[in-house]
């Protein structure tokens, strides 16, 4: 198991350009539909908590699911798996690319590599839009997260710390109300 999980975290961390955004739809493939380890509802729980928690969220993933399903031999499986491409390449491409930066063709090669990982960030949008509760409390998070930072550039940590107080609030309330 520990070696499947290094080789998939490998796999997805090897052929996933754009960051940790762009992983997101490769790790809930990998982890939930090829692999059937965990649930899109596990996930979506691993997401949001790789989000809220410092580093990159790719590395914070891999090391949730990795833990989630080994333990903290899975954690190390995992995190290595998807940082060992990445280190590498960036190694090579800074030792290539030095040279040839200034190319038009190079420069038009990564603006074609932005636009697809516009795409990939759109899918793993979707993807989560779909496990999230259908209500007016988180379309009003939603909106009120996509204002403060778009148009008043609040850090994404203050939007994730507020939004987490309202669920817990919201929970209250609906706990009040059943008693």
């Amino acid at each position: 198991m520990l070696a499947q999980l290094f080789l998939a975290f490998l796999k997805i961390g090897a052929f996933t350009f754009g960051g940790g955004y762009a992983m997101i739809p490769l790790i809930q493939r990998e982890v939930v539909e090829n692999k059937k380890w965990l649930s899109d509802k596990d996930i979506s729980d691993i997401i949001a908590i790789a989000e809220t928690t410092p580093g990159p969220i790719a590395i914070n993933a891999a090391t949730f699911v990795g833990y989630k399903t080994k333990g903290v031999k899975g954690a190390l499986a995992a995190t290595i798996g998807v940082v060992l491409p990445s280190f590498l390449i960036i190694v090579l491409v800074a030792t290539l690319l030095k040279d040839y930066m200034h190319y038009e063709i190079v420069e038009d090669a990564f603006w074609g590599v932005r636009i697809a990982v516009i795409v990939l960030m759109a899918k793993a949008f979707i993807s989560m839009l779909k496990q999230c509760p259908k209500n007016v409390v988180s379309y009003g998070i939603a909106i009120v997260a996509l204002v403060l930072v778009g148009i008043f550039n609040i850090s994404a940590l203050w939007i994730i710390l507020g939004a987490a107080l309202i669920g817990i609030i919201y929970h209250q309330l609906k706990v009040g109300a059943k008693k």
